[in-house]
């Protein structure tokens, strides 16, 4: 493999490695390319979680004690992955995740990752903190492509509002609203290394104001820049009043990202959001917080069916999806694998990352006996701890 000596965490140069002659056969391995080839301030950036970093080990480790129930003797000679989400159809539920400042990753960024998510046939969420403009990475999905915008809610509500509506204009389909982002989670790593978006890049939705709102994240002083944006910028008084406020301006449908408990899903049946995508940012916020896929039964029963329920976190396998599915999840959305495929190999990467994904989904509906995503159950996955009783 080729080595790549990054010049720093704010002087990155705009040439990133993009092709590495090695064909991973799995997410792992795309993981361990990208933490070779990306500059530390990058991949830190990208890969760590808040303090410990349990709840990152966990998001993964969770999927590892939940087991497998097979059926057999049944046909699975004809198999179809494909399922719809808020009455789009897409080739499986496994989507992509919002992640911010992709092109660290690949200079193309979140335009290549469209690009990827439309051959795939695959729902993609675009960040509030892309590196490229909603416009942009609109018109790289192609026409008539279901994209959805995650949405950070600003201080000034004026920004929110140009959000939106550029957003509606561009043909997005839905609101991701982060909920769970009053503050920036402690990310050690970032403070360690001073994280700075490099000065070569910028947030590509705020080109036309400029100032902080485009550059703040380049400028963190002893802590880490995105921290100190976030601090600036950010509402910290978000309450569910300002759910009722996003229902008022805009017809996009609104998911709700960020909920990890049943009371808080239960109160956003009540307000009408259209789903909600459990999620711990990643395990970027409140560390030792549980693994989003630990908390899916509370909150597919607190829903009992009136919206639909997604989860990120931790998906490293095709069965990571299934187990999932079959907890009550109508789809996953996967985050830094994507990035690491991006860092392979632009579009090219994260289309075989999400084709890895999906064929070992499939492989694991055929061997546990289901010939479509309908069929997937809670009967056919069990917690661990069952089995040690015996």
């Amino acid at each position: 493999m080729n080595s790549f000596n990054p010049a720093g965490p704010a002087t990155e140069q705009a040439k990133i490695p993009c092709s590495s002659g090695w064909d991973p056969v799995n997410l792992y391995e795309y993981e361990l390319y990208a933490k070779e080839h990306l500059p530390k301030n990058a991949f830190d950036y990208y890969a760590s979680g808040a303090n410990d970093m349990v709840t990152l080990r966990e998001n993964r480790h969770a999927y590892q004690r939940l087991r497998l129930r097979p059926r057999v003797l049944r046909d699975v000679s004809e198999v179809d992955i494909s399922t719809t989400i808020l009455g789009d159809k897409f080739s499986s539920p496994i989507c992509v995740a919002p992640t911010a400042m992709q092109q660290m990753a690949h200079h193309q960024g979140e335009c290549a990752n469209a690009r990827a998510c439309t051959r795939e046939n695959t729902l993609m969420v675009l960040s509030s903190l892309s590196t490229m403009p909603l416009e942009d990475v609109a018109v790289a999905s192609g026409p008539s492509r279901p994209v959805w915008f995650q949405l950070y809610v600003y201080r000034d509500r004026e920004v929110v509002k140009d959000l939106v509506y550029r957003a509606e204009k561009a043909g997005y389909k839905a609101l991701a609203v982060v909920v769970d982002t009053p503050i920036l989670g402690r990310r050690e790593a970032d403070v360690r290394n001073r994280f700075k978006l490099p000065e070569h890049l910028t947030l590509g939705n705020f080109l036309q104001r400029g100032g902080v709102l485009a550059d703040g994240a380049k400028e963190g002083g002893s802590d880490s820049g995105l921290a100190v944006y976030c601090s600036g910028l950010i509402d910290r008084t978000l309450n569910w009043n300002d759910i009722e406020w996003l229902r008022s301006i805009t017809s996009l449908k609104i998911v709700l990202k960020g909920i990890m408990t049943a009371e808080d899903a239960l109160i956003a049946v009540q307000h009408g959001v259209d789903g909600i995508l459990i999620s711990n940012h990643g395990a970027r916020q409140l560390d030792t917080v549980a693994a989003t896929i630990e908390v899916v039964p509370e909150i597919v029963r607190a829903v009992k069916g009136r919206c639909e329920v997604y989860l990120d976190g931790g998906i490293m396998r095709g069965s990571d999806a299934f187990k999932a599915i079959a907890l009550g999840c109508r789809a996953v959305f996967v985050g830094r694998p994507v990035l690491w495929g991006l860092a392979h190999n632009g579009e090219e990467g994260v289309a075989r990352v999400l084709q890895l994904l999906k064929a070992e989904f499939s492989s694991c509906m055929q061997l546990c006996g289901s010939t479509n995503v309908s069929e997937i159950n809670h009967n056919m996955v069990v917690h661990c701890s069952q089995y040690s009783r015996l």
